[in-house]
């Protein structure tokens, strides 16, 4: 039983060393790439400590399509029960969790909405009254369309060209669906503690993809990056404010574990500014970017070949108990 509980523990394990590979591939990549890369190694690594834990949970199951006795079992294995049990609770904590963190972004979601009540639209652009500068992607609720939601603090701050970025950046969320990337690691956060590191690197990453879409946008990177600086400093200026905006209904820092809505103003800007006044990312290039995704793949891999051992594992396990209880 015991190469059986290894690939176990392993396929549990393995998300602790896998993600530092994740965050260093996503440090070499665009972002874009980058945001992909660090969701899909999220989605991967999460099924496979699911898989893993429904397999342990299922070895009392199994044994029973042979028909054989749980004690029977359990004299050949004496910690059948505890581990099932363990594998059982485990299993539903992630459960809860996961229904917990959707349904604390719904509210969140309708929360903001409501919130946003007093806007006024202007095409995509709900402007809303308070004199704090603040602007963010609001996802699509309940038939209503998605909005860039800013506010008139935030367009008094900024000049027309700024503004311009600013709106480009905030459209760049919502076309590209960043908030469904951003659900997607919450969710698989949930289900391993280890891939709760992946969330603050997808959100910068996210940042960086709708910075370029802007500087994109309105063909001038300088401009992007004073733009974003400018509206940084006006949104910090205004967070201790009392104003009658988003955030001062306590919206804005109430999102999972924390974080906000996306938002130029979102993660660390100093890092995105200097990157805006670089040259356009390219592809990755060199032994460096090679090493971490080869990393991040051989993670992946290994997580992979552990889950499809598991039914394997599984079912050497059940024909070591039959010939150990029935004989050969």
């Amino acid at each position: 039983m015991t190469p059986f509980l290894v690939i176990v523990a392993l396929a549990v394990a393995l998300p602790w060393a896998a993600v530092p590979a994740a965050r260093r591939l996503a440090g070499l990549l665009p972002p874009r790439e980058a945001s992909w890369a660090l969701t899909g190694a999220a989605v991967l690594l999460a099924g496979g400590t699911v898989a893993a834990l429904v397999g342990l949970f299922h070895v009392p199951f199994l044994a029973a399509l042979e028909h054989l006795p749980l004690e029977r079992v359990a004299a050949d294995w004496p910690a059948v029960v505890p581990v099932s049990g363990a594998a059982g609770a485990l299993l539903a904590a992630q459960a809860l969790r996961l229904a917990l963190v959707a349904r604390r972004r719904r509210a969140l979601l309708s929360r903001a909405w409501r919130l946003t009540g007093e806007g006024t639209a202007e095409g995509d652009v709900l402007v809303v009254p308070g004199e704090e500068a603040e602007a963010f992607a609001l996802p699509r609720h309940r038939g209503r369309r998605a909005r860039v939601v800013v506010s008139e603090g935030m367009l008094k701050a900024l000049g027309p060209s700024e503004r311009a970025v600013l709106f480009a950046h905030e459209r760049a969320h919502l076309h590209g669906r960043h908030h469904v990337l951003s659900a997607v690691v919450d969710l698989a956060a949930a289900v391993h503690p280890a891939l709760a590191r992946l969330g603050s690197a997808l959100e910068f990453h996210l940042e960086r993809w709708a910075d370029e879409a802007a500087a994109a946008a309105v063909g001038d990177r300088r401009l992007a990056a004073a733009a974003i600086a400018r509206a940084a400093l006006a949104d910090s200026a205004g967070a201790g404010g009392h104003g009658a905006g988003v955030r001062g209904a306590g919206v804005r820092g109430a999102g999972v574990r924390g974080r906000r809505f996306l938002s130029v103003s979102t993660g660390p800007v100093p890092r995105r500014v200097q990157a805006l006044l670089e040259p356009e990312p390219a592809g990755p290039r060199g032994r460096g970017p090679r090493a971490a995704a080869a990393g991040l793949l051989a993670a992946v891999a290994v997580s992979a070949l552990l889950t499809l051992g598991l039914p394997y594992g599984l079912h050497e396990y059940v024909e070591h108990t039959v010939r150990a209880i029935v004989g050969p």
